[in-house]
């Protein structure tokens, strides 16, 4: 079936309004800019909006540019990002919200086919930063620290970059080919990685290497751990450690059933790991039910897809070898309660994924780095801490986790950094008021339904660490860029242009948007009731 952007069902209603016309007029139009809620949304600050415009034209390279000034991995984020952008997005009113994280994808890769070059933006500055960690957050703020001319030099206790992307993410997720890549593009930026060297004194290392900051990005790798009674008596994994030995080679013998405790993503991940190894039975523990679970729900039903079995309110209360005693839980609101009743489950081994902590002792003999209770390292609004000159971001800092968290954080410190460093304090822009879907002038009905990423079949997927999901070719995501709204901002669609009875709308020339003749204008507000991404706002006269 042919897909249709643009239904006109009825035209703008052009007729004169009572209020405000005649020789005196009470209002008049004025072109404003308002902040799109995808771009509000988004965990790396990106300027959505500015990069699907372009790629909606077809310029794929101009809208990478503008996605790169804000985010240096996007191939490995349209993969793994849970586009709280598209949670927000106003399409999402109508039929469904656009793909943001498809098209992002498709812009990554073409790049990386293409071989696309960052446009470099200052010239060398002399200045030198310490980063401490080639996660996501530390390689992000390198690659904004280096387009801004500062030499950065990542310090890694790790064998390889990436940190939780690389063995905390399994290759099914996000291949390790793309992921490599984008780093290296970091490196050639000037980037320099040192690799298996862990850093354990922060004032010595930048003393030494006569460093003018630190930014401090270790995430977190330290597995939460539980006292269950009897646990010695058998064998326990902990997630984040069962990963990493697979992603190495090193992978574990898991018998033919294994259980995991907990309900985040990494639960899923560690589940659908054992299922590719070979185990016949994986299962997933956790106490409470799927509606309240922290992993996203499309992962939890991949999991289920994949074979998985999910014991929903469940918890262990002892172990003895490989049987487990569960109670069975109730939810009083929200929260889960003990019934009393009890169960017995069998398994050969139990992987621990019930959360993670950030090893930060080595800052602890800092003067006035401050630390919450979980150990995370408190931060100002400005990414720095207690101590002049040292900053913080990632996992190891409190707030939200996930890839694209970090790599915001590694932007934002880039910008204080750099004001730190320069002795020009960076202040940010105010953000434009929101524009909300209520908001939108919509005189036409869309029929656009999002396109969907094809996933390789599951008898495909056991087995192998092969890519589930697919991405989009050129032409659907030239399509799903063009689903858009613009919410907010002018697109020079012409409609004020046309509709305007006075003819008071200037056209100034592509990429230019309009204007407005006061002297002709009435204050009608014909131009503002049909903008259909209300760009034009209607303002009182004095």
């Amino acid at each position: 079936m042919t897909k249709t952007l643009l239904d006109i069902t009825s035209p703008p209603d052009l007729k004169s309004h009572s209020e405000g016309t005649g020789s005196v007029r009470k209002q008049h139009p004025v072109y404003s800019d308002f902040l799109p809620p995808c771009n509000n949304a988004c965990p790396a600050g990106e300027n959505i909006q500015a990069w699907l415009a372009l790629a909606q034209a077809g310029k794929f390279e101009a809208a990478w540019q503008v996605l790169m000034a804000d985010n240096p991995m996007p191939a490995v984020c349209g993969r793994v990002c849970y586009h709280p952008c598209e949670d927000q997005c106003n399409r999402g009113h109508i039929d469904s919200t656009v793909s943001i994280h498809a098209v992002e994808r498709l812009l990554g890769d073409e790049a990386l086919k293409n071989g696309w070059k960052i446009e470099r933006a200052a010239a060398p500055t002399g200045k030198r930063v310490l980063v401490v960690g080639a996660g996501p957050s530390g390689l992000s703020v390198a690659y904004h620290l280096a387009r801004m001319g500062h030499f950065t030099e990542i310090r890694e206790a790790g064998p390889l970059p990436g940190g939780m992307m690389h063995f905390g993410i399994p290759a099914y997720r996000l291949p390790r080919k793309e992921l490599e890549l984008e780093v290296e593009r970091i490196k050639e930026m000037g980037v320099s990685i040192i690799f298996n060297h862990k850093v354990t004194d922060v004032l010595k290392e930048q003393e030494e290497g006569n460093f003018d900051a630190v930014f401090v990005a270790i995430g977190t790798q330290l597995s939460k751990k539980i006292e269950i009674p009897g646990r010695d008596a058998g064998k326990i994994l902990d997630a984040v450690s069962f990963l990493k030995q697979v992603e190495e080679g090193n992978a574990p013998r898991l018998g033919r059933r294994v259980a995991i405790y907990g309900g985040g993503n990494t639960a899923m991940d560690a589940a659908r790991t054992a299922k590719r190894l070979g185990v016949p039975e994986a299962m997933i523990i956790y106490r409470r039910d799927r509606e309240h679970m922290p992993a996203h729900d499309f992962e939890a039903q991949e999991a289920l897809d994949e074979g998985v079995k999910i014991n929903w309110l469940r918890t262990i209360k002892e172990m003895d070898g490989g049987s487990f005693t569960v109670e069975v839980m109730e939810l009083v609101d929200g929260k889960p309660v003990p019934t009393g009743k009890f169960e017995t489950l069998e398994a050969d081994n139990l992987i621990l994924a019930l959360g993670q902590d950030a090893d930060t002792d080595f800052l602890k003999n800092i003067q006035g780095i401050e630390f919450k209770p979980d150990g995370t390292v408190i931060v100002g609004q400005d990414m720095m801490t207690g101590r002049p000159g040292i900053f913080a971001g990632g996992d190891m800092v409190p707030g939200d986790r996930s890839v694209t968290v970090a790599i915001g954080h590694g932007k934002k410190a880039a910008r204080y950094i750099n004001g730190f460093l320069c002795e020009t304090p960076y202040q940010p822009s105010a953000k434009h008021t929101i524009v909300s879907y209520e908001r939108l002038h919509r005189w036409y009905t869309t029929h656009a339904p999002q396109t969907e990423q094809s996933e390789l079949p599951t008898s495909e997927r056991i087995g192998n660490f092969d890519e589930v999901k697919a991405g989009l070719s050129e032409e659907e995501a030239l399509f799903e860029a063009q689903r858009c709204l613009s919410c907010g901002n002018c697109f020079e669609c012409d409609g004020c242009f046309g509709a305007c009875p006075q003819d008071a709308v200037i056209k100034l020339g592509a990429g230019k948007r309009y204007n407005f003749n006061y002297d002709q204008c009435t204050g009608c507000a014909v131009c503002y009731e049909q903008c259909p991404c209300h760009a034009i706002e209607m303002v009182q006269e004095a």
